[in-house]
This record gives C-alpha cells, sequence and structure tokens, in this order.
C-alpha cells in the first residue's frame, strides 16, 4: 500500500481528486478525514496543508506527495521529483505599487518584501546582487503595501485578479511553477511496483489531454492528400465504406489543431467528420 500526501483543500486538491478520478481511483471525499483509502487500488491518501508535503514525504510519513513546485523548493526537503504533472500551474513574482516608477530589480534595494517563500526570495535576490530587507508573512500577502508593513511583495501569482484588486503590479516572475509529484527516496520494491501502476495511468490520463479522436469520409482518390493534412499521431486508420470510391478515415489530433486544418480537410473533400473526446490513451 502506498501513502500519498495530498493538498487537503484548495485548487491544487481538486485538480488532484480530478486526476484520480481519470485514473480510475476511486476516493471517498465526502467526509473530510485526515487518511482515506481508496477501494480498488493499492493507495491511501493522506490530506495535509501544502507547506507539510514535502517534509512529510521526505520523513517517510507518506510515501508520495502531490505538491506545488514553488513550496517543495521553499521546503528543501530530500525527496524526488518522479513526474510533473502540469496542472495547478501559477507563476512566484515580486510585485509593486501601481503607481510606482519600477526600473528594474535595483529597484529593491534597501527595500521591504513581503513574502510566505523567504528562502526562493533570498536566492533570487543574492543572484541579483540586492540587498533587501524581507519580511515574513502566512496568509494575505498582497495586503502588505496597503497597510504600510512592506514596499513590495513576492507571492504566487496565477491571473494577477489579486494583485490589480489590491493597487498592485508584477514586475518580475522569479519562477514558474506546476504540481509535482514527488517520493521519497527509500522506496521498497513492492511500493515501487505499485508507483510504476500509478504512473502508468497517470501518463495514460495526461497523453489523453486536449487529444481529440477524428473521423471522415473521404474520396478514396484524396486519402493520399488528407493524410498528408493530418498531424495525427502514428498513421491514420483508413477502412473502405460500402459506397464505391469512398474510405474512412480514423486518427488522433491535438484540438488546437483541428480548427487549423478543417478547412484544408472540406477542400479536400472529407464529409460527415465527427470529432468525439478521449479519456485515456496508451502510448
Amino acid at each position: 500500500m502506498l501513502r500519498i500526501a495530498v493538498q487537503s483543500k484548495g485548487r491544487l486538491f481538486e485538480d488532484t481528486m480530478a486526476l484520480f478520478a481519470e485514473a480510475d481511483i476511486k476516493l471517498s471525499t465526502s467526509k473530510r478525514t485526515l487518511l482515506t483509502q481508496s477501494s480498488n487500488f493499492p493507495i491511501e491518501v493522506l490530506f495535509l496543508r501544502d507547506d507539510d508535503i514535502p517534509q512529510s514525504v521526505a520523513s517517510g510519513v507518506a510515501d508520495l506527495g502531490i505538491v506545488g513546485e514553488n513550496e517543495f523548493v521553499e521546503r528543501k526537503e530530500k525527496a524526488d521529483i518522479i513526474y510533473r504533472l502540469g496542472f495547478s500551474k501559477c507563476r512566484l513574482s515580486l510585485a509593486v505599487h501601481k503607481e510606482e516608477e519600477y526600473n528594474g530589480p535595483s529597484w529593491f534595494n534597501g527595500k521591504k518584501i513581503a513574502t510566505s517563500y523567504p528562502g526562493i526570495l533570498q536566492t533570487y535576490l543574492d543572484k541579483q546582487g540586492i540587498n533587501a530587507d524581507i519580511h515574513v508573512i502566512t496568509g494575505s500577502v498582497e495586503i502588505a503595501p496597503g497597510i504600510g508593513l512592506s514596499d513590495a511583495i513576492f507571492d504566487i501569482v496565477s491571473s494577477g485578479s489579486t494583485l490589480i484588486s489590491n493597487n498592485l503590479k508584477e514586475v518580475e516572475i522569479v519562477m514558474k511553477s506546476e504540481a509535482l509529484l514527488i517520493g521519497n527516496p527509500n522506496l521498497t520494491p513492492e511500493k515501487k511496483e505499485i508507483l510504476e501502476e500509478l504512473l502508468f495511468r497517470i501518463e495514460a490520463v495526461k497523453a489523453a489531454e486536449d487529444k481529440k479522436y477524428v473521423l471522415m469520409n473521404a474520396p478514396t482518390d484524396k486519402v493520399k492528400d488528407i493524410i498528408e493534412v493530418l498531424p495525427g499521431v502514428k498513421s491514420p486508420t483508413i477502412m473502405p465504406l460500402a459506397t464505391e470510391g469512398w474510405s474512412s478515415v480514423h486518427t488522433v489530433i491535438d484540438q488546437k489543431c483541428f480548427w487549423e486544418i478543417i478547412g484544408k480537410l472540406k477542400a479536400l473533400g472529407a464529409q460527415g467528420i465527427l470529432v468525439l473526446p478521449i479519456e485515456k490513451m496508451i502510448l
């Protein structure tokens, strides 16, 4: 049985639960408990604060953890990055009052910066040769300049709307972050085997993201031209139709490419184009 530490609430919690559901790992989250076990896969989920997850994995309290890269880098715990999950993306940025005349990182010399990530910030300041006063805050960092606690902030930014509502502007992106699957370096062979199966399921779900299964009818003499237009994963499937001179073409494409090529497909005689979602894809 693998124990995996997961954030107890927030966007990362929601994205993680959605991933488990897509991977057909059934978990009960109707009652908020510290620990819950899957009914159909050998894992149990430990719900923790995000900043407690790296230590819980490094110490062996949990075998795995899903945590934001920002927290993992800040805590500097000895755990392995196993897989970059690609969701819950954000960035850690420096922000100042919107009316400040900002002329580069040197602006922060002698300034007070409020943050919940003093380690990452100090590393950045050292690299830039900046001497600033770091004021550690847990909670609503963005209000610090408005109440006179700091001249600037260093915090997580997603859409930037929180900065705008507090009369702040983003001036420097220090690092980009996404959800990571981290692991204890000393997993037993039995736990590594379960991890491999978990990764297999995760990769199948991730491979299907933004992919569509496309079917179309096309004149047989235009199939070669259509194949050249299609940016499929592999060579498409071609099957003859009952109507002579016509074939059915099946392929997988990125959703973002579909609208770019639909006109070309129609110009080549493709008809009855059907686009279907894909839940999992085994490569």
